[in-house]
């Protein structure tokens, strides 16, 4: 169940309420004329079943309540109600597999927004990538990917192109062109600081690492993993049930490989280099096309549920 507050002009009151009167999916509705102050005008409250919050926000937004208003899209985690459950159970489809796309698309925004928490995350992850590189380390490796904050702008470039959304893209790709760059660039400081001193040497970088040895050298599984769970992810951000997402971080190889460039550049290990970029590449794009499919598909099949639930309202009116 999902609440909807509209701050509405009084001209659009009407036909705000219009849009959700009679909707089988609407177990509540209600009008404060006079209400809103700022923006001035009424304030409507509905309760809309999940799986039909992208058709009522479609409509809201095409009578231009953005522009002189504003839509607020709460869920709401608890609720008693025999209308609510009415709704939902007369709504086609699944609450947990509905996706409100107003809400991905708005955390998509706010999480691949370039400022300085993502790239102290980004380049503390580097670094802690890079020590687990240079003691061998699994552990360490897990850590960094878990630390790492670069999966939502990942999707969020998947989720760019299904919603046909130019400026997300661009926003997702500079951050993490920057977000990799500034952060390999202080790892490597740190690592030819490091080796001033003595602390690292070169056969630390380029001998024989058991444990994570993976980083360096990518191959066709990397790229299938990458798939996976990167549909995994997008599922976990767009449900109404999240669950996988801290799976996905520790399942690709991107900061620990982003680390490894650092260290590579610092030694002059050219090679450890090469594959861990390719490795990087592997990744990147293996969760970008994966993404891209997950919310490609969930796009079609809910377009079509709301073409269907439409039809059927045609028909109740006939």
């Amino acid at each position: 169940m999902q609440h909807l507050r509209i701050a509405s002009p009084a001209h659009l009151t009407d036909e705000v309420v219009a849009l959700f009167s009679g909707d089988p999916a609407v177990s509540h509705l209600a009008v404060l004329r006079g209400a809103s102050l700022e923006p001035e005008g009424d304030i409507v409250l509905a309760d809309v079943a999940r799986e039909a919050t992208n058709e009522h926000v479609d409509r809201l937004i095409a009578l231009g309540i953005p522009e002189q208003g504003t839509i607020h899209i709460e869920p709401v985690t608890t609720w008693m109600s025999r209308a609510g459950f009415d709704a939902e159970r007369h709504t086609p489809g699944s609450s947990a597999d509905a996706v409100v796309w107003a809400d991905v698309t708005q955390r998509a925004y706010e999480e691949t927004e370039l400022n300085w928490t993502y790239l102290s995350f980004m380049t503390l992850a580097t670094l802690l990538a890079s020590i687990a590189i240079i003691v061998d380390s699994q552990v360490l490796v897990i850590g960094a990917m878990v630390l790492g904050p670069e999966f939502v702008a990942i999707a969020a470039l998947g989720l760019a192109l299904v919603r046909r959304r130019g400026h997300l893209f661009a926003l997702a790709g500079r951050t993490l062109l920057v977000g990799f760059g500034v952060a390999i660039t202080f790892t490597t400081i740190a690592a030819v600081a490091a080796r001033a001193l003595g602390w690292v040497v070169s056969e630390d970088v380029t001998g024989q690492r058991p444990g994570t040895d993976f980083i360096y050298s990518p191959d066709k599984w990397s790229f299938i993993v990458a798939l996976i769970a990167a549909a995994a992810g997008v599922l976990s951000l767009t449900s109404a049930k999240v669950g996988g997402l801290s799976g996905v971080f520790i399942s690709v190889t991107t900061v620990p490989a982003a680390g490894n460039v650092a260290l590579g550049i610092a030694f002059a290990a050219w090679g450890e280099v090469t594959g861990s970029v390719i490795q990087l590449a592997l990744n990147i794009s293996g969760m970008i096309l994966a993404g891209w499919a997950t919310l490609a598909l969930q796009h079609l099949v809910w377009n079509r549920k709301a073409h269907d639930r439409q039809r059927l309202l045609n028909r109740g009116d006939e």
